[in-house]
């Protein structure tokens, strides 16, 4: 379970939208163009699973008082579930939609205030989305840019060539062209990938819209509160105020896992990544304590991966334990040492992304 949560940010140098909500509802609109109303996505809340965009814009736009021009009117939660997730699942777009509404409860408990938020506290608005598509800056559209850019100089060779502009073999372009298809790193149904193509897989995602005040329009509900359980003087009085992003990234798992029966590994887990990043010594004795199975599992998707052992041999042992033969690093040359427990952090990186922990 991948969940994402930023804030609205309004502002000249930023790629984003103005003040309004609207440019975002729309930008989530975009998926129904073309698909006949049966196939449509809608957006829903706590209690009605079709909600106009009209009425997320006028509900989110009209609840913002006393908050600043510059401050940010809504935050934006995105919850990606894993293939592994959707697969449970069946992919169902009104299994999600519980699922939000079962996630919401849990946004709302993890506020620190002086009285209980509930979700009844929130006005939201969510769609769930079937299709991601690629992007400029991602690195599968990157490293596929400069045989898309010879690819195309070629093709306007063609077009000089028929138009009398050019004297060169047509065929011998297309080879040329056919050659750097075949050598793209990236592609799809024969297709380079590139900016704006659909993602392959399942790809269904939630988007929330929540307003940064209470359904009253009288408090702010923050989630980017940097501290857990804080305490500030508001008009001289003592307030509280905090978000606990462990707690809900915590709770969204169990939700999920609970709500379907769903048996979550080891490597799935938001606690495995928290415990890698702060200590990976301890990361891998918690490996080395699973059972057998998941122990093995855990350690062969690292490997499938090129992870190698660390300095200190750390790992090597595991691996051993669970069939898998790695070379041990020599100890005594500290360079090749650190290059290879930096490959291992790397290693470990997309091994979690691919264990979907990264929240």
């Amino acid at each position: 379970m991948h969940i994402n949560i930023t804030a609205q940010k309004i502002g000249k140098h930023h790629e984003t939208y103005n003040s309004s909500v609207t440019d975002y509802v729309n930008y989530l609109e975009k998926e129904n163009e073309g698909k006949e109303p049966e196939f449509q996505a809608h957006f829903f809340d706590q209690n009605n699973d079709r909600v106009s965009p009209e009425t997320v814009i006028s509900e989110i736009d009209g609840n913002t008082k006393k908050l600043k021009k510059r401050d940010p009117k809504f935050y934006s939660i995105v919850v990606s579930p894993s293939t592994k997730e959707l697969k449970h699942i069946n992919n169902d777009p009104a299994l999600l939609r519980q699922y939000t509404r079962e996630l919401m409860k849990d946004y709302a408990a993890s506020f620190f205030r002086d009285r209980t938020v509930t979700v009844n506290d929130l006005k939201y608005y969510a769609k769930v989305e079937q299709e991601r598509s690629y992007r400029g800056f991602e690195k599968k559209v990157q490293e596929n840019a400069p045989y898309r850019k010879q690819i195309a100089k070629l093709r306007n060779d063609i077009a000089k060539v028929e138009r009398g502009e050019l004297e060169r073999n047509p065929k011998e372009l297309q080879r040329e062209i056919d050659k750097l298809m075949a050598e793209a790193p990236h592609k799809i149904d024969g297709e380079l990938v590139s900016e704006g193509m659909k993602k392959e897989g399942l790809q269904t995602h939630i988007h929330i819209i929540v307003s940064r005040k209470d359904v009253t329009n009288t408090y702010s509900l923050s989630p980017n509160s940097q501290h857990r359980q804080n305490t500030t003087i508001l008009n001289g009085k003592a307030q509280k105020q905090g978000f606990d992003r462990n707690k809900f990234f915590d709770a969204s798992e169990q939700r999920f896992d609970k709500l379907f029966g769903y048996e979550r590994r080891f490597m799935e887990k938001y606690g495995t990544k928290k415990v890698y990043r702060k200590d990976p010594k301890k990361f891998f004795a918690l490996v080395a304590g699973l059972p057998t199975n998941e122990r093995e599992l855990a350690l062969k998707s690292l490997h499938k991966l090129n992870v190698p052992t660390n300095p200190k041999g750390m790992t090597l042992k595991l691996f051993q334990k669970a069939g898998i033969n790695l070379p041990s690093i020599p100890t005594n040359k500290v360079q090749l040492a650190i290059k290879a427990f930096n490959k291992l952090k790397k290693g470990m990186k997309k091994a979690m992304e691919a264990g979907s922990i990264g929240i």
